[in-house]
């Protein structure tokens, strides 16, 4: 029989034999191993993002549950809230027009952003990958201003812009005294005073994302393009910018989300009530002074869910539409076979 075996188990053939086990099924004995290592896969995922999502149900989830209860009352803040109202603060909140003028102001704030600081920080960020000297330096006085606390850049500035501040001296001590203007409380300047600041204030962050990206690209795809002969401002176009797509989208992605939380800076230049009259309110300062300052807290609760939920399905609609050539697959590794 031994010998009848042999025969028929064909040695030319290359194959392995069957008792290497490649494509043995597994066997009751391979079983309470296999257990063994999923239970102990599970016990590490739970020690590693047990904490994290503890931390994030604590003080993300619970707090807008809390928020959006309180929202369904007319309360001052202390004590059992008991004036129940149902949903008249949240009716209240898309039906006030000075609210309408916050969502406005946040919407206009999110489109010049991208505008202006998106072709800036990527021109930047080219002149920087250059071999310039001093480029060191320029990177540093570019990054500052972003680490510089919002209090600081919001007193410095609300300084130098008023009406008899650094900025108006200088035009009259320049002979350009016919431009000089309140550039902090006319409407039809101040939101355009808002955005320089901002500008001014986190191109640097761009930047620094922009630069990371361009330096990851391959010096050969430059060098084989140099050679087919492609113009600096080819190789920009169609090598550089595709591949810092991802980045790009990422930045525009934290840009649209921190725009539409704007509050630091109108809050410290505007003061309480000036942002209004000046058009420069944001939802956020509107929940301030009609929630803590007005003693409602209650409304102030409602806008601050209206915001969150605003933000939340902005989120949600980029990342769907727009994100998601740059995240599908990430985690669960199935894009490479859906493409394939």
């Amino acid at each position: 029989m031994s010998d009848s075996a042999e025969v028929l188990t064909p040695r030319s053939s290359g194959s392995q034999p069957a008792r290497d086990g490649a494509h043995r099924a597994p066997s009751r004995a391979d079983r309470p191993g296999r257990a063994r290592a999923d239970w102990r896969q599970r016990l590490e995922i739970v020690l590693l993002a047990g904490p994290a999502i503890i931390v994030f149900l604590t003080f993300v989830i619970f707090p807008v549950f809390m928020a959006a209860y309180y929202g369904f009352f007319k309360w001052k803040g202390f004590g059992v809230p008991t004036n129940f109202v149902g949903l008249q603060n949240y009716f209240t909140i898309f039906t006030d027009q000075n609210f309408l003028d916050a969502l406005k102001h946040n919407a206009f704030i999110v489109v010049l952003s991208l505008v202006m600081q998106g072709p800036a920080a990527i021109a930047f960020a080219l002149l920087l990958n250059q071999n310039i000297r001093g480029r060191s330096v320029i990177r540093v006085l570019i990054f500052i201003p972003y680490v510089i606390s919002e209090v600081i850049v919001g007193t410095g500035w609300g300084l130098m812009l008023q009406y008899q501040g650094a900025v108006n001296t200088l035009l009259t001590n320049i002979g350009l005294g016919a431009f000089k203007v309140d550039w902090i409380a006319d409407p039809n300047i101040a939101i355009w005073t808002l955005m320089v600041i901002i500008s001014w204030k986190y191109i640097g962050f761009a930047v620094i994302l922009m630069l990371a990206g361009i330096q990851g690209i391959p010096d050969e795809l430059y060098e084989a393009a140099a050679i087919d002969g492609a113009s600096y401002w080819q190789i920009q176009r169609w090598i550089t910018l595709p591949l810092i797509g991802p980045t790009i989208r990422v930045w525009a992605f934290l840009s649209i989300i921190g725009s539409m939380q704007l509050f630091d800076l109108v809050y410290i230049i505007w003061g309480q009530y000036v942002a209004s009259t000046a058009g420069t309110s944001t939802m956020a300062t509107y929940m301030v002074r009609e929630g803590r300052l007005a003693g409602n807290y209650g409304y102030g609760n409602a806008v601050g869910v209206a915001i969150f939920v605003i933000s939340l399905v902005i989120a949600l609609t980029y990342q769907r539409f727009v994100l998601r050539r740059d995240t599908e697959g990430a985690l669960t590794g199935d894009s490479g076979k859906k493409h394939k």
